[in-house]
């Protein structure tokens, strides 16, 4: 059996999964059976600056290097193999927030995360505009409220994503989304699997007196279902995420998501009326209706 795994670690017959959660990242080798066989973690948490909660773009990418490193040591020390390959790579990361960038790729105000509540003003203003729910930590949510607060950057804004959406965007190239992540930012609509093209229409013509040079579906992650291709692992991305340097490019990456996603994948919660509970940093369930 040991062989059959070291087979498949030097040979790239492997898939591995990436989850920034709130208090911890965690990453996950499988085998082409779907058997989990290494493991690596690494701990995090964000903290308060300015009334925001927030985590530095050095904490997330000394976190990501340091949860992949945490699992090679693993695959080290339980079969003997450097990993250089793999088959297939994928992230996750919590839902919603609001990272905004410039043309210049820099990001305009720290990364405000899904904990944070003070949009209180444009959640209701658009759940008003939309006739739909929309919650404070929505990634809408935070623009808007930036918008009511006249934030300076927001006329420079070039992108707009979510913490798995930035990290994917920085090791592909590609300006991404999973589709349920994507939801997060702002409700898809089911027959086209897009954005509301409605409320995406309310919301320009809501802000055209602001005048800026961008609208709405300019700035967000184009939305991609699961099995979509969404790019590959680029040689700069590739010692982004292994600092060792052995890991090769050019292995395909799935369309980062949200955890609300990969927590119903975990259970196995994805079938016609099956559901899960997840009862971590925030507590909340995923049932999957008819």
């Amino acid at each position: 059996m040991n062989e059959a795994v070291k087979e498949a670690i030097r040979t790239g017959k492997t898939a591995l999964g990436i989850e920034f959660g709130s208090t911890r990242i965690k990453a996950v080798l499988v085998d082409e059976s779907h058997a989990p066989i290494a493991m690596g973690t690494y701990d995090w948490e964000n903290r308060l600056e300015n009334n925001i909660w927030t985590y530095s773009l050095e904490d997330i990418w000394k976190g990501l290097q340091g949860c992949y490193k945490s699992l090679t040591d693993d695959v080290e020390a339980k079969y003997g193999e450097k990993l250089t390959t793999l088959g297939s790579l994928g992230f996750s990361g919590m839902m919603h927030g609001y990272m905004p960038f410039n043309a210049a790729g820099e990001l305009l105000v720290p990364f405000r995360t899904w904990r944070n509540t003070n949009t209180g003003r444009a959640a209701a203003a658009l759940s008003d505009l939309f006739v739909y729910n929309i919650p404070l930590r929505w990634s809408i949510s935070h623009l808007y409220q930036a918008i009511l607060d006249n934030e300076a950057h927001v006329k420079d804004i070039d992108f707009l994503t979510t913490l798995a959406g930035y990290v994917h965007w920085q090791l592909t190239g590609e300006k991404v989304l999973g589709i349920g992540d994507a939801s997060g930012m702002l409700p898809i609509d089911p027959t086209t699997h897009n954005y509301s093209a409605e409320m995406v229409a309310k919301f320009d013509k809501l802000i055209a007196p602001n005048q800026y040079n961008w609208t709405l579906q300019d700035i967000l992650p184009k939305v991609l279902s699961a099995g979509e291709s969404a790019g590959v692992l680029t040689p700069e991305g590739s010692k982004k995420l292994d600092a060792s340097g052995h890991l090769k490019a050019g292995i395909p990456v799935c369309p980062p998501e949200g955890d609300a996603g990969t927590g119903m994948v975990a259970t196995n919660a994805v079938k016609q009326r099956t559901g899960n509970v997840s009862a971590g940093t925030s507590s909340f369930s995923m049932i999957v209706l008819e």
